[in-house]
């Protein structure tokens, strides 16, 4: 586990290096800013230790971590200049480390040195990007995502005014090929999801692809959380067939706030083919002056950006580069190896019984009821969840994840349906320390089920 304070002299000699370079400019103004009072610092103090314990493997709950030390220290540094990304005049040291990372992800999706992406503040937004630049390729045609894809792009399409069409899934997940084959003629866009946020499904991208190629669809792959995976493609670790896909997809969406270690406010989105740029096209009266190159605010629909933001990621690939046996390569093989570690000893045996096989670090489980119906899942699962946060000392964080009852029966049949919904438990699993961690866990959850259950 990370101790800050470790960092401090690290973070004061390079405070101290930056106010000598403040100070070479000459003497600056009194400072009109009133002195921050100890107070204040301790009050805020006392209010983030309201927080979950988000650094901690007891907490296998949201998609939630702090960031790696090396991002925010480079942040920190950063946000003491405030450089803005929308131009070259509000930041050129950050915007020439956006165009690096980018590149750096751009050649991980195995996109060529000709591509056009950059960071936005969230997927969402950039997925907003995506979408933008499908519906000016194909004005009038719809966008089709699964059942099990995030929200995002249902709302996006409404905000830009583009029909949405739902693909149903199956039981395991998978999308209904033979409906995106009927409604072809209507799609513009078909989004892929490796690596859906509630269960961490990758979506087939293979077959999906070759599904959308053969109709003239458009191909969008909303990597957001998913994306760092493809590091893994290879090494025995994942399903190889839909990562080895990526390359063929218009766009891509990676979040370097999840699995890339980052501070949240760090998306990005990455198109294949440049000439997309033009779609962008406007003008400003006063930014764009200090140089004739490319300037990010140019091909984004965000203004203002924080260069901290790509500074922090900049600092984090220098220090753990987007490699299979090192840097952000051998996180991610501590966290699939968790899941699996995780589902492997469910399958053995134990009060719970496995939702799925994990294709990422998202493992979905119930618990075994004395009444074996849909409501009885439902209510112990919600009493474990709770069970687990009320305990000070050997406390423990999970997630709960609703399935429609006839989708839960349809894989587990022997279960008597007396509610429309299925509440189950769900762990991610995210934090490398996880894998360590699970024999623990697994004794604690089996503790908690004794004591909801008698």
């Amino acid at each position: 586990m990370n101790n800050y304070s470790v960092y401090l002299n690290q973070l004061k000699k390079a405070l101290s290096e930056l106010d000598s370079w403040r100070e070479s400019f000459g003497e600056e103004q009194e400072n009109r800013y009133p002195e921050i009072p100890d107070n204040l610092i301790s009050e805020f103090t006392e209010r983030l230790k309201g927080n979950y314990p988000f650094h901690h493997p007891r907490y296998a709950g949201q998609m939630l971590k702090p960031p790696h030390p090396v991002a925010w220290l480079a942040y920190t540094l950063a946000m003491t200049i405030n450089p803005n990304n929308h131009a070259l005049d509000g930041g050129p040291p950050t915007s020439e480390m956006e165009k690096e990372v980018t590149a750096s992800l751009a050649g991980m999706v195995g996109y060529g040195s000709d591509f056009l992406g950059h960071l936005t503040s969230g997927g969402t937004i950039a997925n907003l990007e995506a979408l933008y630049i499908s519906r000016e390729i194909h004005p009038g045609k719809a966008v089709a995502s699964s059942a099990n894809a995030h929200y995002t792009h249902s709302r996006v399409c409404r905000i830009l005014g583009i029909e949405h069409i739902t693909v149903p899934v199956d039981e395991n997940g998978i999308p209904d090929h033979t409906f995106i084959q009927k409604n072809s003629d209507k799609i513009g866009t078909l989004v892929i999801t490796p690596g859906t946020t509630g269960l961490g499904i990758v979506e087939p991208v293979h077959s999906l692809a070759d599904l959308a190629i053969s109709e003239g669809i458009r191909i969008h792959l909303d990597a957001a959380y998913g994306g760092f995976f493809k590091l893994l493609q290879g090494s025995g670790l994942i399903e190889d067939e839909a990562w080895k896909r990526f390359s063929e997809a218009d766009s891509v969406v990676i979040d370097p706030h999840k699995h890339g270690l980052q501070p949240y406010g760090c998306g990005s989105v990455l198109f294949k083919d440049p000439a997309v740029g033009k779609y962008y096209k406007h003008d400003s009266p006063y930014t764009y002056f200090t140089s004739d190159d490319l300037h990010l605010g140019e091909i984004s629909l965000e203004c203002s950006r924080a260069g901290a933001s790509a500074a922090a990621l900049w600092a984090t690939l220098q220090l753990l580069p987007l490699k299979q046996d090192s840097g952000l390569g051998e996180i991610l093989k501590s966290c699939r190896r968790a899941a699996m570690f995780f589902y492997n000893r469910i399958e053995k045996g134990s009060s719970f019984t496995n939702f799925h096989k994990p294709d990422l670090d998202i493992v979905a489980y119930f618990p075994e009821p004395v009444k074996k119906s849909t409501s009885s899942i439902s209510e112990m699962s919600r009493k474990i969840f709770q069970y687990g946060m009320n305990q000070e000392e050997i406390g423990f964080y999970l997630s709960l994840y609703k399935v429609p009852a006839d989708t839960f029966l349809r894989k587990f049949p022997g279960y008597k349906k007396d509610s429309d919904e299925v509440t189950i438990l769900r762990s991610v699993f995210m934090k490398p320390e996880h894998e360590s961690f699970i024999p623990l866990l697994i004794d604690l959850l089996e503790e908690a089920a004794g004591v909801v259950s008698s």
